[in-house]
């Protein structure tokens, strides 16, 4: 409650002035039985020079003692502070046993996801391995997994694709007939093995793995300027329900790609927007051709990878270790396939010839970076809001934190780096962090043994994979998208706990499944905006009543028995005031009010004017206007209007004006606005607009802690009737 003392002029002082209060006041007669509040004094801040900050951080920043060597070393370098503390009999088993197992899932994971990305598998095992050992010296995060990811790989399948047909080459995976070359139906150009670009000579392998690498690289770089710059903030845009429903679209996006290869079909990918609805109907349109070899093998894989992710699912806790599952597929795949012939028999796509070894690296193109700069952007954005999402997470979950800064700037050279190395897009995966997680994983030394797993394989099992059909690493894709695909039975849920939230999810799930992956973040995106500004263009506003004798003020439509003020109006609006929705605040409080200050005076003068024409015709042109006016005034329900302003987080420019307007209009019909419960900010932006007058003479009349104390003022300083519109001592 605000002390309403007086001075020799009545003027009460103010709550929030900054000057010397005087140590004895005298009180209100009307509030003599109540104790003053406590008044309090703004403290001066006095925030140093642009200059002096500006000097101190270059002075910082030029610093080369040792100790700012360290800090840096051991900042850019984490595993360089925690590895010397490692507790190998506490850790070794659990981040052996858990690098292993991801190791196993990820080399058939791997291998499958090069469907997605339109490369040959050598270049999924690639970037699975440089990912996990950049992510091992720079990752904060102590569980998280970075490597090849579904999301990323069909974003970067969707550039390789547009950019190798536009380059001349043939995107079907058939290999062209005799009876299409005889018949003369095929473009000569796409019959091409080798094409020149740039000045060099590129087979569709070579020049998909190039673009991959270049878009790579970009993304990279942009995601180590975000962390240069400090820009992680942008995450903040990419709401919960937005990811999660550009997740499920682009999930349902990966399963209409992969959906040929079920069945065995020779069909190329379709570029630009709906790939879904034209790849379904391709499929269907081309139904005829199923290789039944490959339907079976599909239905048979799928059957045994859902039985065994179902029992993992079920018996989680007494398991000690995952099934590894993927891996026993594609080894009895791989044998069934060798041994019986199913390529060359019934004519059923195979991996093909996989080398061992690694490939010399190559420089990211110069002359393909302007093709693929825009799509790189996000890229980047999804790969470090995933990886940063992903890394907090597991940090609540175990109890120590993480640097989003540097985990952006880790995701950045994992993805700058392996581009050198014929790698491609990479990101936290959090299927695999879960498997990491529930194998008793402790740092990232697991990352170190997968990559190991997956180095073995480099060097001496990849060619084993040859028989390896499609259609089985599609099984392995598909299974996979099931947690995804299972958030369509949330969706009831999602509607009844937000509608917003929901439709924001639906939104993003159908703009990316139906239009196009980069379309759909960018709307779901704007899309979550919009809803945001919606909510603070329309956000609760609600009339205050009192709760018996308390000094306690709530909302009249949600709680029982409180009674309003008398002849005094509380009005609370829950959103920030600004340009945008500064209209609104007015309409809203004059509904609440019922009275619109412009058209009530309009409605006066108009009563008005026809109340002395009436007086003059019946006595004449003697009439006391002034009593006609009081009659006139006196017909309003209230004398005042408190603005409870705690639910305010700032205001701008148009907010304070809209402030400064609504106390004029009152004041020219007779009544009183004062505000309450304002905050800081909403007082600085106030001060300097000059709301309070002068030298913030006003500023004890118009400004209260409380809504009770704001209400006391009001009741004890009611204006009388028929007050005069030119007292503007309060403007």
């Amino acid at each position: 409650m605000v002390a309403h003392g007086n001075t020799a002029d009545h003027t009460p002082l103010s709550p929030y002035s900054r000057h010397a209060l005087p140590a004895a006041m005298e009180e209100d007669p009307k509030t003599s039985d109540r104790s003053p509040a406590p008044l309090l004094q703004r403290q001066a801040r006095q925030r140093p020079s642009a200059a002096a900050v500006l000097k101190s951080r270059m002075k910082r920043g030029v610093d080369c003692s040792v100790p700012r060597v360290r800090s840096t070393l051991t900042g850019f370098f984490p595993v360089v502070r925690w590895l010397p503390k490692y507790k190998l009999k506490e850790y070794v088993w659990g981040d052996l046993m858990s690098g292993l197992i991801v190791g196993i899932i990820l080399v058939p994971q791997a291998i499958a996801y090069c469907l997605l990305a339109g490369v040959d598998p050598i270049y999924g095992l690639y970037t699975s391995f440089y990912a996990n050992i950049i992510y091992f010296l720079m990752g904060t995060s102590r569980h998280v997994s970075v490597g090849i990811f579904s999301l990323m790989s069909l974003m970067v399948g969707q550039i390789v694709d547009r950019e190798v047909f536009q380059a001349g080459f043939d995107i079907d995976d058939s290999k062209t007939s005799t009876l299409d070359m005889i018949n003369g139906t095929l473009d000569i150009n796409m019959t091409t093995k080798t094409i020149e670009l740039f000045g060099v000579e590129f087979e569709k392998e070579s020049y998909a793995i190039l673009v991959a690498a270049t878009v790579t690289f970009l993304a990279g770089i942009y995601q180590v300027l975000m962390a240069v710059f400090r820009l992680g903030f942008v995450s903040v845009y990419l709401s919960a329900p937005m990811l999660d429903g550009f997740a499920t679209g682009a999930s349902f996006t990966i399963l209409t790609v992969q959906a040929k290869y079920l069945l065995g079909l020779k069909i190329p990918r379709h570029q630009g927007p709906g790939v879904v609805v034209v790849t379904w109907f391709n499929i269907f349109a081309n139904i005829h051709k199923t290789n039944f070899c490959d339907l079976i093998t599909s239905a048979i894989c799928i059957s045994v990878l859902v039985a065994g992710k179902e029992l993992q699912d079920r018996y989680k806790d007494r398991l000690k270790i995952p099934l590894p599952t993927e891996l026993v597929v594609v080894a009895a795949a791989t044998l069934a396939s060798h041994f019986g012939g199913l390529n060359s028999k019934y004519g059923s796509s195979v991996s093909g010839y996989i080398p061992t070894g690694f490939i010399p690296p190559r420089t990211p193109s110069l002359d393909v970076m302007p093709r693929v700069a825009l799509d790189a952007i996000p890229l980047s954005v999804i790969s470090f809001a995933f990886t940063v999402s992903l890394s907090e997470m597991m940090a609540k979950k175990h109890g120590y934190s993480v640097r989003p800064n540097q985990e952006m700037l880790a995701i950045g050279l994992c993805n700058i780096i392996p581009s050198f190395f014929h790698s491609f897009t990479t990101s936290a995966a959090l299927a695999k962090t879960m498997v990491k997680d529930s194998t008793g994983c402790q740092t990232q030394v697991s990352s170190l043994i997968s990559a190991l797993v997956v180095l073995l394989v480099l060097l001496f099992f990849a060619p084993f994979f040859y028989s390896l059909q499609k259609c089985v690493l599609a099984c392995i894709i598909i299974v996979s998208l099931r947690g995804a695909l299972r958030k369509f039975k949330d969706v009831p849920g999602k509607w009844r706990a937000s509608r917003e939230d929901a439709l924001v999810w639906l939104v993003a799930m159908a703009a990316t499944a139906l239009i196009s992956v980069e379309l759909g973040l960018v709307m779901g995106i704007v899309f979550s905006m919009i809803v945001v500004i919606y909510k603070t263009q329309n956000p609760k506003v609600s009339l205050l009543g009192r709760a018996g004798s308390s000094d306690l003020y709530e909302d009249m439509e949600e709680y029982k028995n409180l009674l309003p003020p008398a002849r005094v109006l509380v009005f609370r609006y829950q959103a920030p005031l600004y340009y945008a929705n500064k209209d609104s605040f007015l309409k809203a409080l004059y509904k609440r009010a019922g009275v619109e200050p412009f058209l009530e005076l309009t409605r006066r003068k108009k009563e008005e004017k026809k109340a002395k024409m009436s007086a003059k015709q019946a006595n004449g042109d003697k009439t006391n206007g002034e009593v006609v006016v009081g009659l006139i005034q006196s017909n309003l329900d209230f004398h005042s209007i408190v603005l409870d302003c705690s639910a305010i987080p700032f205001i701008d420019s148009s907010g304070m004006a809209t402030f400064k307007t609504l106390v004029q209009e009152y004041r020219d019909i007779g009544v009183r606005v004062y505000l309450a419960s304002c905050n800081t900010s909403v007082i600085d932006s106030l001060l300097k607009g000059d709301f309070f007058g002068k030298n913030e003479q006003n500023m004890s009349k118009l400004l209260f802690h409380t809504v009770h104390a704001a209400v006391e003022y009001a009741v004890a300083h009611e204006a009388p009737q028929g007050e005069s519109k030119s007292d503007t001592s309060l403007v």
